[in-house]
């Protein structure tokens, strides 16, 4: 949505997928639900919203939900990713790049950051989700033809 240039329907879009990752971990985790549970859920909400029923399986790229999904489960890797997009995004002004950046660091964060082996896990699987949901992101950006943030091409 940032790329559209329309940052007011982006940070609704970005809220509304953040809060589809966080909420049910959220009440999971004051229910006293395990960790393994919470990124079972995470997971499920990730892939939930990469292929909702009701859309005919064709939903976003789960970008956001993944971090609605990290602040549920690590508020601490969820600044990490934010700071690696931020950073991403304003060198390259490509949302998709910076997005792709930042998750696929997150294994190797969670790692240094000595975190559960199932985060390890966990982060892991939403990298490959998340790359694999931006194939045509990724064809666009060796093609030189991906939008910018802020800018239609």
């Amino acid at each position: 949505m940032l790329r559209t240039g329309s940052k007011k329907a982006a940070a609704f879009t970005l809220l509304g997928d953040l809060l589809k990752g966080l909420i049910p971990l959220l009440i999971a985790r004051s229910l006293g639900f395990d960790l393994l549970v919470l990124c079972l859920m995470g997971l499920a909400a990730i892939i939930g919203h990469m292929h909702p029923i009701y859309y005919k399986f064709r939903g976003g790229k789960g970008v956001a939900t993944s971090l609605g999904v990290l602040l549920g489960i690590n508020w601490v890797l969820a600044i990490v990713w934010i700071a690696v997009w931020v950073s991403s995004a304003k060198l390259t002004s490509y949302s998709s790049l910076a997005a792709l950046v930042a998750t696929a660091s997150l294994p190797i964060v969670a790692y240094f950051m000595h975190l559960p082996m199932i985060i390890i896990y966990l982060t892991s699987a939403i990298a490959i989700l998340v790359i694999w949901r931006h194939q045509s992101n990724i064809r666009n950006l060796l093609a030189g033809k991906e939008s910018k943030i802020g800018k239609k091409n």
